[in-house]
């Protein structure tokens, strides 16, 4: 007689219905375009869920001030102020409309250079919540744009109070939405590029912080493009220049070259498919690197 007490079975198999937990199938060819694109979709799936972390971000930065985020619109105010009255002197120009000019101006420049510099930390900065859940790698891309955006938020009425006070009203805004739009893109697609670039050489942010500190002086941010009277098209060479002009001439009433357009979206288009080629090609080794 056998005394030995009945050992658990193992579950059965089930042969329909479910979704194996983990592929391992190499991916060769269009496959990566395939998953690459799958993740832009899934991450802005979950859009929501990067709002709610950059917000989380915000927070944390300013825990324990008082002022909170609104240090950055008087830090803003600040140095407008000192650099208005400055550079309106040097470079002997009227101070009621180079401040307006002035104000956009910085406002923007500090939406790219804050975009430049926590590009470079899109993946490494979120290492932890790569390793410890399944998410799509585009989700820390769009946390990072609108953590920008909502430092942006801060610093728009610094703007608006500066056009009341002297008067300045915008003259055209039939561009002003595309030029928003495309100025979302592109800061999604610099973000993930430099997300990209930093997770493998951990040289890209220094470099990338001396590179915007140079394209501040070249571009047209503290100068207007009127005070360069010879070889004003080499300015659409920079990047910069005709990206800031289409969102910037609508508002201070200036009038847009007819070949900004073109090089913004050109521009534009380039940084688009580099930075997408690079993404799916890379993306299954991020992991890894941070």
């Amino acid at each position: 007689m056998n005394d030995m007490p009945d050992l658990p079975q193992p579950p059965s198999r089930p042969t329909t219905g479910t979704e194996p937990v983990m592929r391992l199938v190499p991916q060769t060819g269009l496959s990566y375009f395939g998953r690459a694109l799958h993740d832009i979709t899934q991450g802005f799936h979950f859009r929501t869920l990067a709002l709610t972390l950059a917000w989380l971000d915000i927070r944390l930065r300013y825990r324990g001030s008082v002022l909170g985020p609104f240090w950055l619109t008087g830090t803003t105010t600040i140095m407008i102020a000192a650099m208005g009255v400055l550079y309106s002197y040097l470079l002997n120009v009227d101070m009621h409309k180079y401040l307006p000019f002035l104000t956009f101006s910085v406002v923007l420049w500090s939406l790219a250079s804050g975009v430049l510099r926590e590009g470079c930390t899109a993946f490494t900065a979120a290492s932890s919540l790569i390793h410890s859940a399944r998410m799509p790698y585009t989700l820390h891309v769009i946390r990072v744009e609108m953590r920008n955006i909502l430092v942006l938020a801060h610093n728009i009425p610094v703007v608006i109070g500066v056009f009341l006070w002297f008067h300045a009203a915008p003259q055209n805004l039939t561009t002003l939405l595309p030029a928003c739009a495309l100025w979302l893109v592109d800061c999604f697609f610099m973000i993930m590029l430099l997300g990209v670039l930093g997770a493998r050489f951990r040289d890209t942010s220094p470099i990338v912080a001396s590179l915007t500190q140079i394209f501040f002086f070249v571009t047209p941010v503290i100068w207007a493009p009127e005070l360069m009277t010879i070889g004003q098209n080499w300015l659409l060479l920079d990047p910069f220049f005709p990206l800031i002009e289409i969102l910037r001439a609508p508002i201070t009433g200036d009038i847009v070259q007819v070949a900004v357009w073109p090089a913004a979206l050109a521009w534009s288009a380039l940084l688009a498919v580099v930075t997408f080629c690079l993404f799916a090609r890379m993306r299954t080794r991020l992991a890894y690197w941070i």
